[in-house]
């Protein structure tokens, strides 16, 4: 029974040492990180950092968190946070966020993004670089509003990103935000009439996209992954009478341009004409042209009031069958 007592004394006071040590190993580290982008250029502050969640968690509360990054033109502000991970693997995180607003801004911009209950847990690779294995996001009702209104919102945030068993440079994407409403603020400037849904009926992606090297510390540090190849399972939103389906088999090469399929699916597209035409994003003068393009694609495709098409992505360029559209975008990420 002694011996009994002495191991768990000694258990014990082993646990408190490791605890000690990894508390004090994320706080170094969480303060080493802020000092490094300093050093780079970067605005990164926080007002007060502390340590707490013994004995089963590493938990490190913060205050008054300000990032920029200077090259890329943004700025984020948020009041709280709170970044734990289990005493026996700091390498699974979580990063909880506080209710209140946290504010984005850009060179043009600025937003303010409030979530109840958001967390991302974040399970990483043991090494310097922090590989991301796995990530999810996810919150309760959150929206993000400008200065002049809201912009948008959703009852519900889910964002999955998975690595592959098979490559590490491989990446399976899923996100979903049901409820989503655009504010106030955007449908006033979409000039979306009054009597349109609010409320989007229907709001997913699912898509495997292979980058040129994995995700880790090196896409915060430096720049990000670039997309090689993307496999889109599925786009869809619904919204009213309106149904937007996409689905593409991609290969992006190092200057961002994509060569392969995307298979588009409209119902309802001449609605889409004109909401486009109303916020102003479609001009008065190339209407009745559009109108007259996707009307014959629609009548190839059997059903007048819906489009099923195929664009073709080659050589820096889109086409219908043989038909050229345009340029096709370039996919490339800050």
């Amino acid at each position: 029974m002694r011996k009994l007592l002495w191991v768990l004394v000694v258990v014990l006071i082993l646990w408190c040492v490791w605890w000690a040590v990894a508390a004090f190993g994320l706080r170094t580290a969480i303060g080493t990180w802020f000092e490094d982008r300093r050093v780079s250029g970067w605005q990164a502050e926080t007002s007060a950092h502390a340590v707490a969640g013994f004995p089963l968690r590493i938990e490190s509360d913060m205050a008054g968190v300000a990032l920029a990054h200077p090259d890329r033109g943004i700025a984020v502000n948020i009041p709280r946070l709170q970044i734990s991970a289990p005493t026996w693997w700091p390498g699974d995180v979580t990063v909880a966020f506080t209710d209140d607003p946290m504010r984005v801004a850009t060179v043009t911009d600025k937003a303010d993004i409030t979530a109840q209950m958001a967390r991302a847990d974040l399970r990483l690779h043991p090494g310097t670089r922090l590989e991301l294995e796995a990530m999810s996001l996810t919150s309760g009702p959150w929206q993000v509003a400008a200065p002049e209104g809201g912009l948008y919102q959703a009852d519900r945030l889910t964002v999955h990103m998975t690595q592959s068993l098979q490559n590490a440079d491989t990446y399976h994407f899923f996100a979903k935000a049901p409820g989503f409403v655009f504010g106030s603020e955007t449908r006033k400037r979409l000039r979306i009439p009054a009597d349109w849904p609010v409320a989007f009926e229907r709001m997913e992606f699912d898509a495997t996209i292979s980058f040129d090297r994995p995700w880790d510390l090196r896409a915060l540090e430096e720049r990000s992954p670039q997309p090689r190849r993307i496999s889109l399972k599925l786009a869809e939103a619904a919204w009213g009478n309106l149904r937007l389906f996409a689905a593409a088999d991609l290969e992006v090469d190092d200057a961002g341009v994509p060569t392969g399929t995307v298979n588009l699916q409209a119902e309802n597209w001449q609605t889409m004409l004109d909401v486009a035409q109303a916020a102003g994003v479609l001009p008065d003068a190339l209407r009745d042209q559009a109108q007259e393009g996707l009307g014959l694609l629609a009548r190839m495709s059997g059903d007048p009031t819906a489009l099923d098409v195929q664009l073709n992505l080659r050589g820096g360029f889109m086409a219908v069958g043989i038909i050229p559209i345009g340029p096709a975008p370039r996919i490339l990420l800050p």
